[in-house]
């Protein structure tokens, strides 16, 4: 399947228009009954992360739902941190469904624990399946050929950046992390807004225990991966040996750490939450993050309306040869899908919020849970949800890429999400697209280990040398306690490289 989609990425996908799927599929434009029957005095479970981002169509829509159906949704949250945790441990009642990342699934999957919902997709023509984007719909949403998740979101990130100040300074959008540097570097201290106050190079999430972990992937990715999607940016798909112990990944930390010296003098304490506000307040010249901050830039209180642009995530002139564990420059054998001799490789963090089904719920209550999903996620609601920057709601649907007008009704001039349309496409046709992690015990790598030791780098409470050995000798902690072999196996899998 894997192998599949990723010849289909490289084919179907049409940098320039933007053609995500290979058949033309026309935009909804009528509301979509979720399914005939009733649900008269059920109530469905629901438990998400406490985040506003997320929590704002789910709750925005329950209503509309209960009024079709006669459902009750009742929407729990906890902090992200809490998630992954509370769902393995709720009790046998206490939730039916739940929104989450879809990299966890594996750990839900293994043991019975999530609904196969294939039989009832493919029922589902309302659902419009089809209309999913092949990425999020072929991967995301699949394990071992079998539909567990209704993706309600696409997720990957991307830089942002004021069009306005590139174009004053004359300078391009940034091409390299090199670049990234130096354009921050070149705003820093100024004041963009009128305020009277100095305002930020770069501003980038790098709060512990918020999500900020995917960050320093966004970097190390174009450093790590050359040789396409299934060559893997976490570890040797031969040995299961962390790609971490290396040069590239030491330089990735370096340029994370020096992004900091540009941003807000609290960026540690920072979450996305709050690096978008300061970027939709005109106080930040680029940012890192998935694909809120280009509706966000649109909403009324928005100080940079018609002047963000988005562009894939920077690349890199050098790239790991994992033989050595050194930097080698990019040539035709090093680097193949390079452009004008730079690496590029987009990363899928995060993969969008998707939502699961516990498999031993009631049959009912599982039929109503099934279909609020399908609902929120039909086109007639997705369609308006990713372009309200409100929702967290990203694109992922074939007809949220084609119909610019979409994107224009929001309040977006066409040249606005001609860019914002366009990075998402680029990033998404790329065939050395990086994947995020989708291994049983993913949380302990990257959640766990990841996180915990990139804060206290970021804090200098260790150093560089200290945070390679802490994070390589903590993930083979967790591959060697849960089978060096099974790991890489279920690794090699999630590459397409059964």
């Amino acid at each position: 399947m894997i192998k599949r989609l990723l010849r289909l990425l490289t084919i179907c996908f049409v940098i320039g228009n933007v053609l995500l799927g290979c058949k033309p599929t026309p935009a909804p434009t009528a509301t979509l009954q979720p399914q005939s029957n009733r649900f008269d005095g059920l109530t469905v479970n629901l438990l998400t992360f406490d985040g506003p981002q997320i929590v704002e169509p789910l709750k925005r829509r329950a209503p509309e739902f209960d009024a079709l159906t006669g459902a009750k949704i009742n929407i729990v949250t906890v902090p992200f941190a809490d998630l992954y945790s509370k769902i393995l441990s709720t009790k046998t009642n206490d939730f039916q469904v739940f929104v989450i990342q879809p990299q966890w699934t594996v750990d839900y999957i293994i043991p019975g624990y999530l609904e196969n919902l294939s039989p009832r997709v493919k029922a589902d023509q309302a659902l419009a399946w089809d209309d999913i984007a092949p990425f999020f719909r072929d991967i995301s949403a699949i394990y071992q050929g079998n539909i567990y998740t209704i993706p309600l979101d696409g997720d990957f990130q991307m830089v942002y950046y004021r069009t306005d100040l590139l174009e004053q300074a004359k300078l391009k959008p940034p091409q390299t992390w090199t670049e990234y540097l130096e354009i921050a570097k070149t705003f820093h201290g100024k004041d963009f807004n009128g305020d009277g106050q100095a305002d930020y190079g770069s501003c980038i999430s790098k709060k512990h225990k918020a999500q900020a972990y995917w960050m320093v992937w966004s970097i190390a990715s174009a450093f790590l991966q050359s040789q396409g999607t299934r060559q893997g940016a976490f570890f040797d798909t031969e040995t299961m040996a962390p790609l971490i112990n290396n040069e590239a990944f030491a330089t990735a930390l370096d340029i994370y750490k020096q992004t900091t010296a540009y941003g807000p003098p609290d960026e540690l304490k920072l979450d996305v939450g709050d690096t978008r506000n300061l970027f939709t307040a005109g106080r930040c010249a680029l940012s890192v993050d998935w694909g809120d901050i280009g509706t966000l830039a649109i909403a009324p209180t928005s100080k940079v309306i018609d002047k963000v642009g988005a562009t894939v995530l920077p690349g890199s002139t050098q790239v790991l040869d994992r033989k050595t564990g050194k930097l080698v420059t990019c040539d035709k054998l090093t680097c193949p899908y390079a452009i004008n001799g730079i690496n590029y490789a987009p990363y899928a963090a995060f993969g969008g919020w998707s939502g699961i089904i516990k498999a031993n719920a009631d049959p009912k209550v599982k039929d109503a849970a099934y279909a609020f999903l399908s609902y929120m996620s039909q086109p007639a609601q997705a369609n308006v949800d990713v372009t309200i920057g409100a929702t967290g709601f990203n694109p992922y649907r074939v007809s949220q890429f084609k119909d610019r007008a979409l994107w224009v009704k929001a309040g977006m001039s066409q040249e606005a999400a001609d860019l914002y349309i366009g990075a998402i496409g680029v990033s998404l046709s790329s065939p050395n697209m990086v994947l995020d992690l989708r291994i049983p015990h993913n949380n302990d790598y990257q959640q766990t280990v990841l996180d915990n030791t990139i804060a206290q780098f970021l804090a200098d409470q260790i150093t560089k040398e200290q945070a390679i050995k802490q994070i390589d000798e903590g993930w083979n902690k967790v591959t060697t306690e849960f089978g060096r072999e099974a790991q890489l196996k279920a690794y090699r899998a999630s590459l397409g490289k059964e």
